[in-house]
C-alpha cells in the first residue's frame, strides 16, 4: 500500500494545503520536527465540533476542510493526512468507537449516546514504526473539558486521555477498526447508520448532512 500518494480526499497538492505546509518546507528540520509541528497547527488551527454529521464526499475532501475554522475528529485528521503526505511523511487513518464520559449531554440528548464512531486519528511512520497521533482536541476544548492538551513527540503514541486532570474518567476506547489507506467514505456512511438511529433516519431519507 502507498501510503505517500495524493487522492481525492488526500489532495496535497492543492494550493490549500501547500499553503498549510509552507512553514516545514525546508531541510532545516527533521522529519520528526515537520510531524510534530504539523500536529499541533491542526490541532489548534481547528476547533473541535463532532455536532455535524456529513456522508457527502466532498466533505472529506482536505483542501475544502481546511478552508473551515472547525471540524470534527476524521475531518483533522485527514487534513493533518495531507499535510505529512505533502511533505513525504507516510500517513493513514485509523478508525476506531470512542465512549466520552465529560461534557455529554448533549450528544445523549441528539444521538442517543456518548459513543463516538467512527472517531478517526492518524498513523504517522516515523524512525521505520507506525506512531499514532490525535489531533481532535484543541487547546480551548481541553480547557473547557479540564484536561491537559494531547501533545506528540513523534517518538510514542498519542492516545485520547483516559483521566482529566481531577481523575474523572475522560475517554474510553471501545473497539479498534483498523487502519486505511484512504477515506473509507462507505465504512464511515455505514458505521454511522449502525450507531445512530436518528442520522440513520435522515441520511435514508436522502439527508447528506445531519447538524445536532
Amino acid at each position: 500500500m502507498n501510503y505517500l500518494s495524493s487522492t481525492y480526499f488526500y489532495d496535497f497538492e492543492n494550493e490549500n494545503i501547500q499553503n498549510l505546509i509552507e512553514e516545514f518546507k525546508t531541510e532545516s528540520l527533521s522529519q520528526k520536527e515537520k510531524a510534530t509541528g504539523l500536529y499541533l497547527k491542526v490541532r489548534d488551527g481547528w476547533r473541535y465540533n463532532p455536532y455535524t454529521i456529513s456522508i457527502r464526499k466532498e466533505d472529506y475532501r482536505a483542501s475544502e476542510l481546511v478552508k473551515r475554522e472547525e471540524g470534527h475528529c476524521i475531518d483533522k485528521a485527514v487534513i493533518l493526512i495531507a499535510g505529512l503526505r505533502a511533505l513525504q511523511i507516510p500517513a493513514r487513518l485509523r478508525l476506531a468507537k470512542v465512549k466520552n464520559h465529560i461534557a455529554v449531554d448533549k450528544l445523549i440528548e441528539k444521538l442517543g449516546t456518548n459513543e463516538l464512531t467512527p472517531h478517526g486519528n492518524v498513523e504517522v511512520y516515523l524512525n521505520e514504526k507506525w506512531i499514532k497521533a490525535t489531533p481532535a482536541f484543541n487547546k480551548d476544548l481541553c480547557r473547557i473539558c479540564n484536561v491537559a492538551p494531547l501533545e506528540f513527540n513523534g517518538i510514542e503514541d498519542s492516545v485520547f486521555q483516559e483521566y482529566n486532570n481531577s481523575g474523572s474518567q475522560f475517554m474510553e476506547y471501545i473497539e479498534d477498526y483498523g487502519h486505511f489507506e484512504d477515506v473509507p467514505l462507505d465504512f464511515i456512511t455505514n458505521n454511522m447508520k449502525e450507531n445512530y438511529p436518528i442520522a440513520r433516519a435522515l441520511f435514508d431519507a436522502g439527508e447528506q448532512v445531519f447538524r445536532i
